[in-house]
């Protein structure tokens, strides 16, 4: 025969097991839980690759990148050390200027190095164009612009490229040593779901 416990004990008795379940839910870590990639309409994972032109203008009346900070010493440096821009550079299919728009380039870029011109790169691709309208792919690397090739992380993303992860090869097509004007072509290659 089951026991029974004494009356008006089970709210009390329930009271507690719930005040353990939530002190040991708590103590290990509960603000967190695994999640079911199906549930979230992940699917399979795909390699993409994307083709691009980054225009990045600092002269003339309508700049796409400005200078918004620099340190002291810039003026001397030879590398701009200290020297932080803010961009938001267009994104072309072709190489030229005219040709068609398919996103921005939007974060800053600083000199991060005191030997060589070398840019501690912090932005998002915005797409808006096709099927990738609306996403986006965030980069965050070292960008020494006067390598043939540069390789830069690509450490998430949103929409479409919810969850990406990959790296950018970044090459000058042209660069204005007058103007400081700059195109340069984008290999992006991309996990994603």
């Amino acid at each position: 025969m089951a026991e029974t416990l004494p009356k008006g004990t089970a709210p009390i008795f329930l009271i507690l097991l719930t005040m353990v379940s939530f002190s040991t839910f708590a103590t290990a870590g509960g603000f967190s839980k695994i999640l079911s990639p199906a549930k979230l309409g992940l699917k399979r994972e795909k390699l993409s690759h994307l083709h691009f032109y980054f225009h990045d203008i600092v002269s003339g009346r309508n700049p796409t990148a400005v200078r918004v900070a620099e340190a002291a010493m810039t003026n001397t440096s030879s590398t701009g050390f200290g020297a932080v821009f803010m961009m938001d550079d267009p994104l072309t299919a072709r190489p030229e200027p005219s040709s068609k728009l398919v996103g921005r380039a939007q974060g800053l870029y600083a000199s991060a190095s005191q030997t060589e011109v070398g840019f501690l790169m912090v932005l998002n691709f915005a797409f808006t164009e096709g099927k990738y309208n609306g996403s986006s792919l965030s980069v965050l690397g070292r960008n020494t612009i006067f390598s043939a090739v540069r390789e830069l992380p690509i450490v998430g993303g949103g929409g479409l490229f919810r969850f990406a992860r990959g790296y950018a090869h970044a090459r000058t097509h042209t660069f204005d040593i007058g103007t400081g004007d700059a195109v340069v072509e984008y290999n992006v290659s991309v996990f994603h779901y």
